[in-house]
C-alpha cells in the first residue's frame, strides 16, 4: 500500500520531529519511543510507560511492530479530516454499542484513545460514529449503526459494531466526528486494511488505516485520534479552565435531552444529542450538541 509516510526499522511511520534518541528538540520522551522500549522488552502493551497510555494501536498478534497511523509524536500533525458524506444525521443515541439483538454481521470492537498534540488524552471528547450494515446500506429513517459517546477520564473509548458491508464506489469503512471541549469538530473516516478496494477509493486515506486482528469469530481494531488541540508537555492533564456563563438558561452538570431548549447569552438553543452539560460545552462552541434556534 502507498503511502508518502516513510517507515523506521521498526516498521512505524517515521515524522522526522524526534531524534534518534527517541526524544524531541525539546527531550521530552515521545510515545513512538515508549513503543519501541516495550517491544524490544517482550510487552505487549505498555499501558503505564512514561506516565502515558499505550498506543491503542500496538493491537498485535506479535509478528512484529504495528504501524503507527497516524504517529503522536509530539509536534506531529493532528489525524487528517475526511468528508462527512451524505448519510450523517444528528441527534444519534448516546450509546457504546451498536449491536442490537439478532443483528447479522461480523462483531467489530474499535477501541483507542483521543490526544493532543502533545499526545496527552483528552477527556470529554464527543466521538459519533455512523457507518453501513452487513449489506452496505445506511439507516437514513432511524438510528441503527449510529451513536455517540464520549472519552473518559483516560480519554479513551470503545466501540461494539459490526464490520461494515461494501457499497458501490467505496472501500469498506467507519465515518465519525471528533470534537474535544470547546474546540472545532473533526470529522473523518476509518479504514480497514488489506481491503481490495483501498487501491481504487479516491476517498481512501492510509494514514486513517486502523489496526485490526482476528479474534474468534469478531474482530478487534484499534485507533487513535490526535486533534488539533494545544497541549504542554508532560504526565499530567491541563486542567480545563472554568468559565463563567455570560447569563442564561444553559447550566453546567445538568443533563439535558434532545430537544431541550437554552439560553446562553442573550441567544436559544434546541439540543440535539442527549448529554451532561460541562464547562467547555457551551452551547455557541458545539454545534453537535446544541442548535441556534
Amino acid at each position: 500500500m502507498d503511502s508518502e509516510t516513510s517507515t523506521s526499522s521498526t516498521g512505524a511511520p517515521s515524522t522526522g520531529n524526534t531524534t534518534d534518541t527517541g526524544t524531541t528538540g525539546t527531550g521530552h520522551v515521545t510515545r513512538k519511543a515508549v513503543l519501541r522500549a516495550a517491544l524490544a522488552a517482550g510487552m505487549a502493551a505498555p499501558a503505564v510507560l512514561m506516565g502515558v497510555p499505550a498506543l491503542a494501536r500496538t493491537l498485535t498478534d506479535g509478528t512484529g511492530a504495528p504501524a503507527l497511523t497516524p504517529a503522536c509524536d509530539d509536534g506531529d500533525d493532528p489525524t487528517p479530516p475526511q468528508t462527512e458524506g451524505p448519510y450523517f444525521k444528528p441527534n444519534s443515541p448516546r450509546r457504546t454499542s451498536l449491536v442490537e439483538p439478532g443483528t447479522p454481521g461480523t462483531r467489530l470492537s474499535v477501541s483507542g484513545w483521543v490526544f493532543g498534540r502533545a499526545c496527552r488524552p483528552i477527556a470529554g471528547v464527543l466521538l459519533d460514529f455512523w457507518q453501513a450494515d452487513v449489506n452496505g446500506a445506511y439507516d437514513n429513517t432511524g438510528f441503527r449503526f449510529r451513536g455517540h459517546q464520549f472519552t473518559g477520564a483516560d480519554g479513551a473509548f470503545r466501540l461494539d459494531t459490526i464490520v461494515p458491508g461494501l457499497y458501490p464506489g467505496r472501500t469498506r469503512h467507519i465515518h465519525v466526528k471528533v470534537q474535544a471541549p470547546g474546540r472545532p469538530v473533526l470529522t473523518t473516516q476509518l479504514y480497514f486494511p488489506g481491503e481490495p478496494r483501498n487501491n481504487t477509493d479516491p476517498i481512501f486515506d492510509a494514514r486513517l488505516l486502523m489496526s485490526v486482528r482476528d479474534a474468534g469469530g469478531a474482530k478487534e481494531a484499534a485507533f487513535d485520534f490526535v486533534l488539533d488541540v494545544p497541549q504542554d508537555p508532560g504526565p499530567t492533564p491541563t486542567p480545563t479552565p472554568t468559565q463563567t456563563s455570560p447569563g442564561g438558561t444553559w447550566a453546567a452538570g445538568t443533563a439535558y435531552r434532545a430537544g431541550d431548549a437554552v439560553t446562553y447569552a442573550g441567544r436559544g438553543y434546541v439540543c440535539l444529542q442527549a448529554h451532561t452539560a460541562q464547562p467547555g460545552w457551551e452551547p455557541p462552541s458545539v454545534p453537535a450538541l446544541w442548535r441556534a434556534a
